[in-house]
Order: structure tokens, then C-alpha cells, then sequence
């Protein structure tokens, strides 16, 4: 058993159309574009549906909460289950649950049965099925295309998300202003079938044989949350999430508002606004390269909070359409340039063993912070207004700028993930039960006078990767007696989860720990240690 480390790879250019040359890819991606965007149809549809039933500022701003929630809520499940079952099968199970609900919702529109609570309702249930989707979807991105073209499929894939939630909500809109507010909803249910045939039609390979047993759901969920705790990349993405999506929720939650009390408009010119916010994005994403080689992620990221800002303050002041229509532009293409940024640094901070786990983390901080955030600016419009709603988080937008500023994403952008399997079985004496534990894992390392300092600012890191990987406690030791003799020792809950460490170490794990090993006098020595327990007792009969 050894450690490993970080190892940087040398990525190639490739086209942000090459994703498209692999038909798997094409397919799937192009059938949940238009499953996406009927979903957003349907929240655009919903959202202006309750300003009719209740228009109060917190009631309309809930239908956002009731859509975002679920995500928060159900979203880690998902992504365990997504790492512990076969994908497809899980997806295509779901989706068509997901089918259901929303032929029901429909038709509860259609006969006009739909009160603001069973509306917040029916959004929250359909918003689960979304939510259990979400990790799975993103984690299949992987399959459909070599590793050498994850950088832009992982791309693609946002982009595709993203214009969805931009363009469906402006269909949304024209099309409840042109037929009736039902139809979007029946759009949705139908457009979902194309997902359901996609993932029916596409073939995986079959996966490699388990080693070992399936992880249990409550330790996978633990395992993944440990990762996301100790993976500094990750983490950086996550805070950097945080900062931008509370703010930019304010306008998502309360355009039905500025549309219909602030302009005096109605359901087309919110299909309209939210249109401009769909061209916007698409803007955006045919620029995402250019902007991308030109500013690198963190600082496109800065730029899309300095833009999101701007927005909120032309969405604060328009009194008319045009004002409006500008702040929808400009929000769309900043939305596109964070969020894509965002999601490409969360998939490149994440091995394969954990992807689903820690793409629904990724997504709980996202939904959270868009719930929190939506709850949050219709309280604000309620107590104020809307034009002081958006200024407030027009100012919070650009002061989360310097806080952040020192999160940097993708980190992980030149780290080779892979497991790389170098750890050597451990030896045993006899058989061990896979729940026996906790086990002690110790490293003895003689460490050369001149390279102390080197050696311990390395395990520093190699302290993270052990956590990541499965430990609850590590330490390091020095000798007293002994000059430069070091013991590191960590904590697993279980042999069981310390053979699962040895297949989570990944080749950047591996060079990390030929650096440390260039540091010594004599090679390391590793001893296991498994909790002692009492032989129970037998009573003798005479």
C-alpha cells in the first residue's frame, strides 16, 4: 500500500464541436436539450401561472424555491445511487416516473384544478424527479466520449443545460401568451419520451467487474461528502458557487414580477425577456472559447459577477420593455460564461469512483444557493420593493467578487484521475471479516536531513488524499529518540473501506508519493493494525 499524489497532464486543443463526431454523444445530448427545454417551458408557464392565482412578491418567488428544494434535498442521495447502480438503467427508470408526474400535472392545468398550494406541489414533485436525475446525467458524460475530449463534452453538456434554461422559459412564455397556459405544460411531458428512446437506443460498455462489493448507500453518501470536505478544488468550486448563484437568483425569481407590475406587460413580453435571456446565452456560449483562452476561468468568472450585476441593476431601473430587454441579454450571456466555468471545474475536480457524488454536491450548493437566494429577494421585494430587491443583490453580487477572489478553479484541470492500482495487496495472517475494524494504517519514513522541510510540506497534501480516499483521522509523528524518523498514521472505519482505498488512488496520488519516497533514506515500511477484540467466552459444563 502506498500513497500518491498530483500529477500534471498536458492537455490538447480540441473543438468544441469534436464531442458531436461520436453519435452516442449527439444523440443523448440533443434529446435532453429538448426534454430541458420543455422542463423550463413549464416552470416559465408555472411561474407566470401563480401571478394570476397570488401575486404577492414571496408567493410568486416560492414557485423558483419549489423548483430549486428538491435539488437541495434529494440531490446526494441521487449521486450515491448514481455511483452505486448502472446509470442507464437508473435514468431511464426515472425519467419515466418523471413522464408520469408531469402528464398529471397537465392535465390538473388543463381543467383548471390548480390552487397556489397545489401549484407550489406539483412544481416540488416534479422538481424531485429532476433532482434525482441530475447526478446521473452529468456523470454519464464521460461514457459518451474518449478522455481526451471530457474538457469540451463537459462543455457541451453545460451549454446545453443552460440554453435550455434560457430558451424554454421564453418559449414558455410566447407560446402560453399565443395558446393557453396548459400547453407548455403538455409539451414537457411529451418532450421527455425523446430522453426515454435515447437512453433505450444507447448501448454502454459493459462496466469493468467489481472487485469488490458495492459500497452501503449511508457510507457511499458519507464517502461522498468526505471527498468534497478534503478536495480543495472542489471546494473552491463550491464557494465560488455560493457566491455567484445567491445573487443571480434574484432576477430568475422575480422577472414574472418586474414583467407584469414594473412594465405593465404581459405573458409575451415575459416570453420575450426570458427570450433575450436565451440569446443572450447562446451569445455566450459560441464566445465561451474565445473568452475562456482569453481570461481563464477564474477570472471569466469575475467577469459574469461584474455583468450579473449590471443586469440587476438595469432589471431595478427599466421602466420599459427596451431597458429590460438589454438586462435580459447581458444576464443571459453571464449565466452561460459562470455557469458553464463552474460546472467544467466540478467534473475535473472529481475521479470517476466518486463523479455522481460529488457532481450532486456540486448541484445541492447550486440549488440551495439558488433557493435560498430566491426566497431570500422576494422577502426583500415584499418589505421594499422590486427596484430595491435588485440593488441590494445587484451590491452583493460585486462584494462577493473580492471574497472569493482566492478560490481558484479547476485546479484539478491537470491532474490525472485515473485509479492508477499501485498499491500492492496488503498481507494477512488469516482471514479478516470486511466489516472488521477500525483499522490503523502506519508509515514508517527515515527522511534525509536536507529534505525535511520538502517531505513534510508534502504530506501535508498526501494528508488530504488519505481522507478523501476513506480515512476519519490522520497524524504524523516524529521520533524523539530517533532524528528524522517519522510515523504517519491513519484511521479507516473498516477493512472492507481500506481495500476500497486501495482502488480509489488515483496516478496523481501515485506521483505524489514517488516525490515523498525521493525524499528518504530507505524505503518506507506500511503496517497494518486492526482493532483487537476478545474471543467471547465460553462457560464449561460439568
Amino acid at each position: 500500500m502506498n500513497p500518491g499524489s498530483r500529477a500534471p497532464l498536458t492537455e490538447g486543443t480540441h473543438s468544441p464541436w469534436a464531442p458531436f463526431r461520436h453519435r452516442a454523444f449527439a444523440v443523448v445530448w440533443t434529446a435532453t436539450l429538448v426534454s430541458n427545454i420543455g422542463s423550463w417551458m413549464s416552470s416559465a408557464a408555472a411561474a407566470w401561472l401563480m401571478t394570476s392565482l397570488d401575486s404577492h412578491p414571496l408567493m410568486v418567488s416560492m414557485v423558483q424555491v419549489a423548483s430549486s428544494l428538491p435539488m437541495f434535498l434529494f440531490a446526494l442521495p441521487a449521486g450515491a445511487l448514481a455511483d452505486m447502480v448502472d446509470k442507464r438503467a437508473f435514468l431511464i427508470a426515472t425519467e419515466i416516473g418523471v413522464t408520469v408526474i408531469a402528464v398529471l400535472f397537465a392535465a390538473m392545468v388543463s381543467f383548471e384544478l390548480v390552487t397556489p398550494a397545489s401549484l407550489l406541489f406539483l412544481m416540488f414533485v416534479t422538481s424531485i424527479g429532476n433532482a434525482l436525475v441530475a447526478p446521473a446525467w452529468q456523470s454519464v458524460v464521460p461514457q459518451l466520449v474518449p478522455r481526451e475530449e471530457l474538457g469540451p463534452a463537459i462543455a457541451a453538456n453545460s451549454v446545453g443545460i443552460n440554453v435550455s434554461r434560457a430558451v424554454g422559459p421564453a418559449l414558455g412564455g410566447v407560446i402560453t401568451a399565443g395558446l393557453s397556459i396548459a400547453t407548455p405544460f403538455w409539451i414537457n411531458a411529451v418532450s421527455n419520451l425523446g430522453v426515454i428512446g435515447a437512453l433505450t437506443w444507447w448501448r454502454t460498455s459493459p462496466p469493468p467487474p467489481r472487485r469488490l462489493p458495492a459500497e452501503r448507500f449511508a457510507g457511499a453518501m458519507r464517502a461522498g461528502v468526505r471527498y468534497a470536505r478534503h478536495s480543495l478544488p472542489l471546494r473552491a468550486t463550491l464557494y465560488r458557487a455560493v457566491a455567484f448563484f445567491l445573487f443571480a437568483s434574484a432576477y430568475w425569481a422575480l422577472l414574472p414580477l418586474v414583467t407584469r407590475t414594473q412594465i405593465a406587460g404581459g405573458a409575451e413580453l415575459y416570453g420575450v425577456l426570458l427570450g433575450a435571456i436565451g440569446v443572450g446565452a447562446v451569445g455566450g456560449a459560441f464566445a465561451l472559447p474565445y473568452l475562456k483562452a482569453k481570461l481563464g476561468p477564474d477570472r471569466l468568472v469575475v467577469a459574469g459577477a461584474i455583468g450579473t450585476a449590471v443586469a440587476l441593476i438595469l432589471f431595478g431601473s427599466a421602466q420599459d420593455a427596451s431597458t429590460a430587454f438589454v438586462a435580459s441579454i447581458v444576464a443571459g450571456m453571464c449565466w452561460i460564461a459562470t455557469l458553464s466555468s463552474l460546472n467544467v471545474s466540478a467534473q475535473l475536480a472529481l475521479p470517476e469512483w466518486v463523479r455522481g457524488r460529488g457532481l450532486a454536491i456540486y448541484v445541492t450548493v447550486f440549488f440551495g444557493a439558488m433557493t435560498l437566494g430566491s426566497g431570500l429577494w422576494g422577502q426583500v421585494a415584499a418589505m421594499t420593493d422590486l427596484s430595491t430587491a435588485h440593488f441590494i443583490a445587484a451590491a452583493g453580487a460585486l462584494l462577493a467578487i473580492p471574497l472569493t477572489r482566492r478560490f481558484k478553479l479547476q485546479m484539478g484541470a491537470g491532474f490525472d484521475l485515473t485509479p492508477s492500482m499501485h498499491w500492492p495487496s496488503p498481507a494477512v495472517a488469516a482471514d479478516l471479516e470486511e466489516q472488521a475494524g477500525p483499522v490503523m494504517v502506519t508509515v514508517e519514513y527515515r527522511v534525509a536531513p536536507q529534505g525535511r522541510d520538502s517531505f513534510l510540506a508534502a504530506l501535508e497534501l498526501l494528508a488530504d488524499e488519505r481522507r478523501r480516499d476513506g480515512a476519519y483521522a490522520w497524524e504524523l509523528f516524529e521520533d524523539t529518540e530517533t532524528r528524522n524518523r517519522f510515523v504517519e498514521s491513519f484511521f479507516v472505519e473498516s477493512w472492507m473501506e481500506h481495500l476500497r482505498q486501495h482502488e480509489r488512488v488515483t496516478h496523481a496520488d501515485r506521483l505524489l508519493q514517488e516525490e515523498i519516497e525521493s525524499f528518504l533514506l530507505q524505503p518506507s515500511k506500511v503496517t497494518h493494525l486492526l482493532a483487537a477484540q476478545r474471543a467471547p467466552h465460553r462457560a464449561s459444563h460439568r
